[in-house]
């Protein structure tokens, strides 16, 4: 079966139990970070997806030619502290040996931009909203297993689908990871020998930005090929298996919203109503719907 015809035999979950803001679901692109020291950087390629239970990121500083070192990626466990109202995140795996964002996000919600704030005064990201309506699927990865040998193997991974957007990610096998850590900084790991470009590039996170076809990803052989490829079936307790190159990956359902309205907008105040409508020859004039 196709994704799509799997997702019509998937019973709706709803997001009654979504610990978050809904503002935070759906796929996100990056638009800036300003940094405490004035600096500003509008070029890094950064997607964030969000299902209800867990993130994918991608960073990509020179996008496609960013060299194999420098490029992030990871999946995590998304954490909400509803007292603090920030919004945290754990890491088991990642492209990198370290975890490079260390620190929560308090975050501010207007119009279709989620502006995520530092508690250190570090930083400040301008996210924007790129999905508008459409499903909201989030599938996590738990293992993989190898056609060829019948060996089994727990994996960190998942799928988010929001809308015409999607992005997967997938680690890199256990005996790999279990000594990513130790390796430091990449670069001198691989100069020294102790990790190699193959084994860098095993951790996959992949973004398809019209839903298909990838247009972002830590392994550039994969640009332009289907995000998802391979024959989907549900087995008998309930996993969604797909059938793909030689393997077999086994996901958990963790969302599934088959037609979901993210948030592009935010209210304001009856006498802002008012301003932007007396004023809107000037508000409006060059205002146009960035994502």
């Amino acid at each position: 079966m196709t994704l799509a015809e799997i997702m019509a035999t998937i019973a709706p979950t709803g997001l009654h139990d979504v610990a978050f803001p809904r503002h935070l679901l759906g796929a996100f692109r990056r638009k800036s970070i300003t940094f405490g020291n004035g600096l500003t950087d509008e070029t890094t390629v950064v997607y964030w997806f969000q299902s209800r239970s867990f993130t994918i990121d991608l960073r990509l500083p020179d996008s496609a030619a960013t060299s194999v070192t420098l490029r992030q990626g990871w999946i995590g466990d998304t954490e909400w502290d509803d007292d603090g109202q920030q919004l945290s995140w754990h890491t088991a795996t990642s492209y990198q040996p370290r975890t490079q964002w260390p620190e929560p996000a308090r975050l501010h919600f207007i119009g279709n931009s989620v502006i995520e704030f530092a508690p250190s005064g570090a930083y400040v990201e301008d996210w924007r909203q790129l999905a508008s309506t459409g499903p909201l699927l989030g599938l996590r990865l738990v293992a993989m297993t190898d056609d060829a040998t019948g060996e089994r193997l727990a994996m960190d991974g998942g799928l988010v689908l929001a809308g015409d957007h999607a992005a997967f990610a997938c680690s890199r096998r256990p005996d790999l990871d279990a000594r990513w850590h130790d390796l430091g900084d990449l670069d001198e790991a691989l100069l020294q020998g102790r990790v190699t470009r193959a084994e860098i590039e095993s951790y996959e996170v992949s973004v398809a930005t019209d839903g298909t076809a990838i247009t972002h990803t830590t392994q550039p052989w994969r640009m332009g090929q289907a995000l998802l490829a391979g024959d989907f079936r549900i087995d008998q307790d309930g996993s969604i298996v797909l059938q793909t190159s030689g393997r077999s990956l086994c996901f958990k359902l963790d969302v599934h919203v088959p037609q979901c309205a993210f948030r592009q907008t935010t209210e304001v105040t009856k006498d802002a109503l008012v301003w932007q409508e007396q004023e809107k020859a000037h508000l409006f004039r060059n205002a146009r719907l960035i994502r």
